[in-house]
């Protein structure tokens, strides 16, 4: 744990530590299989904006992570922007543009419950850090 841990609530710091794990393996781990794989441009259908949109959590999703655990404020703002935007990009993708729905998406699912997880604990995470 880092410094800034040692001295939180041990709810506060699991949540920290927790959001930073998914972001770093989940999150990151994804989104570069997804570079790697296909490139900047992994979704066809998908317009030109879109796409690279899609790439940039690759690096997002570390500095985010790295932010949070190094136990700044304003970076834990970073982590909300990258689920909040993450999951609206999808969302978008899925009603607006591949005409699904949630429940035939496990993936946006499994996106919207880490978003309000994420957004959730912001607010009690955020008292614990410095600005």
């Amino acid at each position: 744990m880092t410094g800034w841990m040692r001295h939180a609530p041990r709810g506060v710091a699991v949540s920290a530590c927790g959001i930073a794990a998914v972001l770093l393996f989940v999150g990151t781990s994804a989104h570069v299989a997804d570079l790697l794989r296909h490139g900047l441009r992994p979704y066809d259908w998908a317009p030109g904006w879109l796409n690279p949109y899609w790439s940039s959590p690759a690096l997002f999703d570390v500095l985010a992570a790295v932010f949070l655990l190094r136990g700044e404020r304003r970076r834990l703002d970073l982590a909300c922007v990258v689920v909040a935007t993450d999951l609206g990009a999808n969302w978008y993708a899925v009603y607006g543009l591949r005409h699904s729905d949630l429940a035939a998406q496990p993936g946006l699912q499994r996106l919207a419950v880490f978003a309000a997880v994420v957004l959730g604990a912001a607010p009690f995470v955020r008292r614990h850090l410095s600005r």
